[in-house]
């Protein structure tokens, strides 16, 4: 093959990455709407749902009951790793299950270890709850995760009234109880929390992306854990409070495009210059 023809096949190739690049990040900034009318909606389910604090500190000095029963402080669980909180009660017939399922199978296809690289708070908002239920959730989760460290990573607490107000208003989580059900109104989630407790991200629903589940914990980890790929990955990312979750930034995407097609020129011109003489394009 021709050194000119070489050179029309490479730039091809790199506008083909460019485009493939660019047609992503259209696609990856079209979100979905969200809202309501709160008047429409039954009286239980007024005022349910979870706003975003961001960068706000937990109260580290709250007391509550791990699941052997022992008297913990929030605090306990902070200083040296991310943490990933979820607000659920035992009790729940089916949505709280759900969605601490749905944050296990992020957890399995997230390549950091719980235990190791970041924690995991579940904490019931039932003041009802027992840590003896406390204790059957976490041999059903931790068990299924099936990982080294869930049994020292994965916790599960139980509270007062008084604990639980103040951390769910501390996270923004708005939830009402009906008194004649039993049962409690309440959205789904996760929160990442930073090592010294402040609110990193949050996460919407009963499905997390591990993709952007990992990009989470590097974020709130300063960097502690991950890799240059994860550092690249944030670079071109930009996290959207709206959704909860990472987008590809097209302006950065594209600067990464072109660099790569000045380094394929460069690279090509270097060949053609150290090529022997004799080659005739």
């Amino acid at each position: 093959m021709s050194i000119k023809n070489l050179v029309r096949n490479r730039l091809g190739l790199a506008r083909a990455i460019a485009g493939v690049l660019f047609v992503g990040c259209l696609l990856s900034l079209a979100r979905p709407a969200r809202g309501g009318d709160s008047t429409t909606l039954p009286p239980l389910l007024r005022g349910v749902g979870i706003d975003q604090r961001l960068n706000e500190q937990l109260p580290l000095d709250l007391p509550f009951l791990d699941e052997d029963g022992k008297s913990v402080r929030l605090g306990d669980y902070f200083g040296k790793r991310p943490v990933v909180l979820s607000l659920i009660y035992y009790a729940c017939p089916m949505l709280c299950t759900t969605a601490e399922n749905g944050l296990l199978e992020a957890l399995k296809q997230v390549k950091f270890d719980v235990g190791y690289q970041f924690d995991v708070l579940t904490v019931s908002f039932d003041s009802k709850d027992t840590p003896a239920a406390a204790s059957a959730k976490k041999s059903i989760y931790a068990g299924l995760y099936g990982r080294k460290g869930a049994a020292r990573g994965w916790h599960f607490l139980t509270g007062s009234e008084a604990s639980i107000r103040r951390l769910t208003q501390a996270v923004g989580f708005h939830y009402n109880y009906d008194p004649t059900t039993k049962q409690f109104a309440h959205a789904t989630g996760i929160i990442v929390l930073t090592p010294e407790g402040r609110i990193s991200r949050y996460f919407y629903g009963i499905q997390y992306p591990a993709g952007d589940l990992r990009l989470a914990l590097v974020d709130s980890s300063n960097n502690q854990i991950g890799n240059p790929v994860d550092a690249v990955l944030l670079f071109c990312s930009h996290y959207d409070p709206a959704v909860g979750k990472y987008g590809l930034v097209i302006s950065r995407v594209l600067q990464i495009a072109g660099a790569f097609t000045v380094l394929t020129l460069g690279t090509l011109m270097l060949v053609m210059f150290l090529r022997e003489p004799g080659i005739k394009a």
